[in-house]
């Protein structure tokens, strides 16, 4: 778009709709990782609870 000389409003547009798809991405891969590693760890064992705990703590600084 750059090398087009397109108008810097049509490039921040689309740069902001980057952002937001990679939001939704990451937001989609949070919400899984619960749905999925969290709830299988609390039907098992107390250690793998833990574990899953803590990496449930891990991955929530990228909220």
């Amino acid at each position: 778009m750059m090398e087009d000389q397109r108008a810097c409003v049509d490039l921040a547009q689309q740069l902001h709709a980057i952002e937001k798809a990679v939001a939704a991405a990451k937001k989609t891969l949070i919400h899984d990782h619960i749905d999925h590693c969290l709830a299988h760890a609390a039907d098992g064992d107390p250690v793998e609870a833990r574990r899953a705990m803590g990496e449930f703590r891990e991955i929530t600084k990228y909220l």
